[in-house]
């Protein structure tokens, strides 16, 4: 079976697997089983938690003027706040940079290539779960051109061509915005899939994905797709790129921070925006990974007890152990030689305009870890 088989072939595969066991074979059955047994996931808003998030980056070959760009957190929201960012190390100059679009910040530090360049970032935040009430209409503070911005396409992200007719097929006699949304969530989960083997959390590259019917990815490829087509249909919406902090208090291994490096933690999220609930928060690639990576077998039923409730929840909400940086696509880092970021949660850095690997911490090199400062 290929990876674009329906959830109905998908389903259907598994009842034929099933119906083929031997009795040899029933206690790893047993075990399978019991891992997917259902499991509680319901995040509700609460207490806020309290992190702090430390950056180290040692440049592995900065021999020569060298710069680093660190993101930092620059989201204030009722689910976040961002309080503070403090930097040190042997930089020449260090100050804080912005995207003039997007409000995206960052560290920006310039090494003269005197001494190895060691640079240290570390920030405070704040963050709670969340769980939409979808029995009540908040007062609206969005107006009709601040939502703009989170209608039009990015580089990456095109909403005209076989994003829009896609889009369109899929809420086709949709009635209200929340049943858009809806359908563009489920047909994620159903159509797409976690893709181990994609380097980081993918591109974003949604017009390809559409065009070659690849649909596995990351979060920055699926949340992306989602995005998209939200957009396309009509419905403001925005990615939400950031970083686990912590392991999952519901036992999922895959939705929470999995050891004290974070390095490879960065996960974005999505939100978005409907005219009678605000920014609602939403993760369609979480559920993904539920499928794909949560057991040792290939979950590929959506409604599997263990998926299920995972399915359920991040459909208006997320748990609060994960942070985010900013919302910012196509980034230009200032000073920058080359080509755009179309998103920005990793450490960046260039020594003689030549870039480093983002992805290679190893190489990089860079550290990531977070500790939660209790009251």
């Amino acid at each position: 079976m290929n990876d674009s088989t329906t959830s109905q072939g998908r389903r259907a595969l598994l009842k034929s697997a099933g119906g083929a066991l031997l009795f040899g074979a029933l206690p790893q059955t047993l075990l399978a089983q019991a891992q997917q047994a259902e499991r509680h996931f319901d995040p509700q808003p609460g207490d806020w938690r309290t992190f702090e998030v430390v950056t180290r980056v040692e440049l592995a070959h900065g021999n020569g003027p060298s710069t680093v760009w660190v993101p930092v957190p620059s989201i204030d929201t009722p689910w976040q706040r961002s309080i503070s960012s403090n930097w040190s190390g042997n930089a020449a100059a260090a100050k804080l940079g912005a995207d003039p679009r997007f409000g995206a910040r960052y560290l920006v530090a310039d090494f003269d290539g005197s001494k190895p360049p060691v640079l240290e970032v570390a920030s405070r935040v704040q963050t709670r779960s969340r769980a939409q009430d979808w029995r009540q209409a908040p007062a609206q503070t969005e107006s009709a051109q601040d939502l703009q911005m989170w209608l039009r396409p990015t580089d990456l992200m095109p909403t005209d061509g076989i994003v829009r007719k896609t889009s369109l097929q899929i809420v086709s006699g949709a009635r209200t915005d929340v049943e858009k949304v809806q359908r563009i969530y489920d047909w994620i989960v159903l159509n797409t899939f976690r893709e181990p083997k994609v380097r980081g959390c993918g591109t974003g590259d949604i017009k390809t994905m559409l065009e070659t019917g690849n649909f596995g990815g990351k979060c920055g490829d699926i949340n992306g797709l989602f995005v998209g087509l939200c957009r396309a249909a009509g419905v403001p919406a925005r990615d939400v790129y950031g970083i686990r902090l912590a392991p999952s208090a519901f036992g999922y291994n895959q939705l929470g921070a999995s050891s004290a490096s974070l390095q490879g933690a960065q996960h974005c999220r999505a939100e978005v925006y409907l005219r009678k609930h605000g920014w609602v928060a939403m993760d369609p690639a979480d559920v993904g990974k539920v499928m794909r990576m949560e057991t040792a077998t290939w979950i590929k039923d959506a409604d599997n007890p263990l998926v299920a409730p995972v399915r359920k929840a991040l459909f208006g909400g997320w748990e609060g152990n994960w942070m985010g940086y900013n919302f910012a696509h196509d980034v230009q880092l200032q000073g920058a030689h080359g080509a755009k970021v179309g998103f920005l949660m990793y450490p960046q850095a260039q020594t003689n305009g030549e870039a480093y690997d983002s992805l290679d911490p190893a190489s990089f090199k860079y550290t990531i870890s977070a500790r939660e400062i209790k009251a």
